[in-house]
């Protein structure tokens, strides 16, 4: 008999805040993150906005020194991973540790290394690179630090499926403890792709919103005048439980995860497939794997880049699965405030939609202007409201075509 899995803890770091408290608070008062790009110098790019971390200092989360040794996306994955610990009160001289899994999410890994590394070698010669850049750069090297942060000696992996990572990270945690492999697993994503090359490669694709006048109000999912995404960075960690782990610890238990899908589209490196049939498959199959009906779903958290063909083809698949009931569901894009944090964003959206589930509210999808014709769903426009929740959908689509969705269901002992 399959296990059941519950969520116990939350760890964001993101553009609009760290830690739940202020992260779910911003995020219900519909508050942007994005802003004009301060990393570095963005005179001669197209596109100079996007959602930065503020105040992150690695400093109150690990040794300064030993944060030297790690790219930032790694900083981020383990400053994420202790928010969640703490929130779900786990205490680790209990946990069996043999039990105990870590699976993260990253689309690029340690991308700013590499640029920097790359940079030394081109300047001074391949003798001046450091030994710690292929250990910095690996994608794999947050779960492998956070696991010896913890203790972690079960389930170890990284997952790399673009856009989607972090929820599929989730989907795959969430099948382990439902099997019985593991009974606790650290599980979401963490990205840090705001540099030069990152961003000047989405500049090259036409990928990014070049509404560089108006940075707060230029991720606009589902609005007429989207005119692309806009790049972020951060992690989102959920601790994931075997329920009658968490109850006989006595956690506090934000929700239950029923339902994963994942699908492959086969169509083309960068656009999605005709009608968004892709992640249609991906919602049905987590649905199914719920034991649910679509009609039963309230809440969906969209992929909602703000791009044109994704807004559209990805409410085409909600009418698709959902026919006459897509109009009676929620849609809302956190992407407006935070914008597209790559591989990280499934477990930023994963918390969201766990914390509607939890609270009982629907976050807005800001800066929704103008209506599109091709995109007429109820997407939460500009405000958010209460709404009781049983069943919630958090999708993420990814270049290769790949498609992952959880199901989350209010919790019921």
């Amino acid at each position: 008999m399959n296990k059941r899995v519950v969520v116990t803890g939350v760890g964001p770091i993101t553009p609009v805040g760290t830690g739940k408290d202020t992260f779910w608070e911003n995020i219900k008062a519909g508050k942007s993150g994005i802003d004009i790009i301060k990393r570095f110098d963005i005179t001669d790019y197209p596109s100079k906005i996007g959602g930065e971390v503020k105040d992150f200092h690695p400093e109150d989360f690990m040794d300064k020194k030993e944060a030297k040794r790690m790219d930032r996306f790694t900083q981020f994955a383990i400053a994420a991973s202790q928010l969640a610990v703490e929130d779900s009160q786990l205490d680790m001289d209990s946990v069996d540790k043999n039990r105990f899994g870590v699976i993260l999410g990253s689309g690029i890994g340690g991308i700013e290394t590499f640029e920097q590394q790359h940079s030394i070698l081109e300047k001074k010669g391949p003798g001046r690179v450091s030994p710690f850049f292929v250990p910095m750069m690996i994608s794999n090297i947050a779960a492998g630090y956070v696991s010896i942060k913890y203790g972690a000696k079960g389930y170890n992996a990284t997952i790399v499926t673009a856009c989607a990572s972090a929820t599929s990270a989730l989907g795959v945690a969430f099948k382990a403890i439902q099997r019985g492999d593991v009974d606790v697993v650290i599980a979401g994503g963490s990205e840090a792709s705001i540099t030069p090359m990152a961003v000047a490669g989405f500049c090259a694709m036409k990928a990014l919103s070049t509404r560089n006048d108006d940075p707060k109000g230029a991720s606009r999912p589902f609005d007429a005048h989207r005119d692309g995404f806009v790049i972020g960075e951060g992690a989102g960690i959920l601790i994931l439980e075997n329920m009658e782990h968490a109850i006989k610890r006595g956690a506090r238990i934000y929700c239950e995860i029923i339902g994963y899908g994942a699908t492959a589209d086969a169509y083309h490196i960068t656009a999605p497939a005709p009608e968004g049939e892709g992640g249609a498959r991906a919602m049905k199959l987590a649905i199914e794997d719920g034991g649910i009906q679509p009609e039963m779903v309230d809440y969906i958290n969209a992929h909602g880049t703000s791009t044109p063909y994704n807004d559209k083809f990805e409410t085409m698949a909600i009418k698709t699965i959902f026919g006459e009931h897509a109009y009676n569901l929620a849609v809302s894009s956190t992407k407006s405030m935070i914008g597209h944090s790559l591989g990280a964003a499934g477990g930023m959206e994963a918390i969201v939609t766990v914390l509607s589930v939890y609270d009982g509210y629907l976050s807005p999808t800001i800066n929704y202007t103008t209506k599109d014709e091709d995109c007429d769903l109820d997407y939460v426009p500009n405000t958010g409201r209460k709404a009781d929740i049983n069943y919630a959908l958090s999708n993420s689509f990814g270049f290769g075509g790949q498609n992952a969705t959880i199901l989350f269901k209010k919790f019921e002992g």
